[in-house]
C-alpha cells in the first residue's frame, strides 16, 4: 500500500496558488500488476536536480526549478513558480524499497516501486492426515 501526505490538503487544496513558499509538483499514483508507478510531473526541471531518497518507509522526492534572472532582464509575468519542490509518500510495509527505479523523460519523473515477494498472495498446499 502507498499512502500520500500533505497536511495542508484538507485546509485548502489551493493554497499554493498564493503560497510561494510551498511549491507542489502534481503527480499520479496507480498499481499495475506487482509494482506500484508514480509519474511527477516536474517540467523545466534540470535532470540533476532531481533527488529521489528513501529511508525506512519514506520516499522523498526533491527537485529544483530556477532560471537565472539578470540585472538587464525586467520580468513583464512570472507565473511559472521557481524554487524547490518536494512530496513525500509514505510506504506500506509489503513493498520493496531496495528495488526502487527512477527516470526522468520528457518533463516527468516515473518512479516505481515493486511489491515485495513476502507479500504477493501465494497458495497454501493443504495437507491430509492419511
Amino acid at each position: 500500500m502507498l499512502m500520500r501526505f500533505d497536511p495542508f490538503r484538507e485546509i485548502d487544496p489551493f493554497a499554493t496558488r498564493w503560497d510561494d513558499s510551498r511549491l507542489v509538483a502534481p503527480m499520479d499514483v496507480y498499481r499495475e500488476g506487482d509494482r506500484f508507478v508514480v509519474h511527477m510531473d516536474l517540467p523545466g526541471v534540470r535532470p540533476d536536480s532531481i533527488e529521489v531518497t528513501v529511508e525506512k518507509n519514506v520516499l522523498t522526492i526533491r527537485a529544483e526549478r530556477s532560471w537565472p534572472v539578470t540585472e538587464d532582464v525586467e520580468l513583464l509575468v512570472n507565473e511559472r513558480r521557481q524554487g524547490t519542490f518536494s512530496r513525500q509518500l509514505f510506504l506500506g510495509e509489503g513493498l520493496d524499497t531496495d528495488h526502487i527505479e527512477a527516470r526522468y523523460a520528457d518533463g516527468v519523473l516515473t518512479v516505481v516501486i515493486p511489491v515485495a515477494e513476502r507479500a504477493k498472495a501465494r497458495r497454501i498446499s493443504v495437507s491430509t492426515s492419511s
